[in-house]
C-alpha cells in the first residue's frame, strides 16, 4: 500500500525571514517563478503586522504565515481568525498548547475560511534529544512528535510541522492525506546553520514530505532566482 501522497507540482516554500518588506517583496519577486509558495515568520509580523503580509497574499502564490500559536484557546483562536482573514493559505499554532487549543484555533480558522489550512508545530527541528531533558521531556525527539502529531490529526487539524528525519514515521502512521510541512531542508553543499535535524529536498520528497520549506539556500545565495529554479530542476519540476 502507498501512504505517500501525490506529489504537488512544486511543494517548496521559501521562507522569507527578513523585516526589510523591500527586500522580502524583492526576494518573492525573484523567485514566484520557481517556488511554489512563500513563507512568513514571527520576526516579518511583529515587523509589519497584517498590513506587511497582504502584498504577499495578492502575489497569487499560497502563503505560510507561521506564527506558532502557544496560548490559551480563547486567545489562539482569537490570533488565528484574525490571520486566517488576511488570505492565508496555512497557519500554524504549536501542539503542545494542547487539544482545547487546537480545535479552538480550527474552529476558528475554518469559520473564515475553510480553505487555510490548518497545521501544528510537533517539536522544533532546532532541538535535539539532548535538549529535551532541559524543558522537561523524555528522548527521543521522535517519540514525542509521533504523539504530539496523532494528537494533532485527533483534534482535526490538517497537518504538521516536523523534521524530515520524522516524515516515513509519520507518514506510516498518520496517513497520506495529513500535511507534513518540513523545514530544516537543506541542499547538498548547503550550510547547516541552527537546524539539527537536516535532509535534502528530493530525498524529503521521497520520504513523503506535502511542503518543503527552504530559507538561506535560496535567499542567501548570490542568485536567489537561480538557487530556487536549481533546487525545483533537482525535484525534476521541468519548464522554469
Amino acid at each position: 500500500m502507498n501512504t505517500n501522497p501525490a506529489p504537488l507540482l512544486n511543494p517548496v516554500f521559501v521562507a522569507l525571514d527578513t523585516t526589510d518588506p523591500d527586500y522580502a517583496r524583492q526576494l518573492a519577486e525573484r523567485v514566484r517563478g520557481s517556488v511554489g509558495g512563500l513563507k512568513l515568520g514571527l520576526e516579518f509580523f511583529n515587523a509589519h503586522g497584517p498590513d506587511g503580509v497582504r502584498p504577499f497574499t495578492e502575489m497569487g502564490l499560497p502563503v505560510f504565515l507561521d506564527l506558532n500559536s502557544h496560548d490559551s484557546p480563547n486567545t489562539v483562536a482569537g490570533a488565528c481568525r484574525a490571520a486566517a482573514a488576511l488570505g492565508v493559505s496555512i497557519l500554524n499554532v504549536h501542539a503542545q498548547g494542547g487539544a482545547a487549543m487546537m480545535r479552538a484555533a480550527l474552529e476558528a480558522v475554518k469559520s473564515v475560511n475553510p480553505a487555510t489550512k490548518m497545521i501544528a508545530v510537533t517539536m522544533l527541528t532546532s532541538l535535539s534529544d539532548e535538549d529535551l531533558p532541559t524543558v522537561g521531556l523524555t528522548p527521543p525527539v521522535g517519540d514525542q512528535v509521533l504523539r504530539l502529531a496523532s494528537l494533532t490529526q485527533q483534534c482535526g487539524l490538517d497537518g504538521v510541522v516536523c523534521s524530515a528525519h520524522e516524515i516515513e514515521t509519520l507518514r506510516r502512521e498518520l496517513g497520506p492525506d495529513f500535511l507534513l510541512v518540513v523545514p530544516g531542508i537543506r541542499p547538498a553543499g548547503s550550510a547547516v546553520g541552527d537546524q539539527r535535524r537536516v535532509m535534502g529536498p528530493a530525498e524529503a520528497r521521497d520520504a513523503g514530505a506535502s511542503l518543503l520549506v527552504i530559507g538561506r539556500p535560496i535567499t542567501a545565495a548570490p542568485d536567489p532566482a537561480q538557487a530556487a529554479r536549481d533546487i525545483a530542476q533537482s525535484l525534476g519540476i521541468s519548464g522554469l
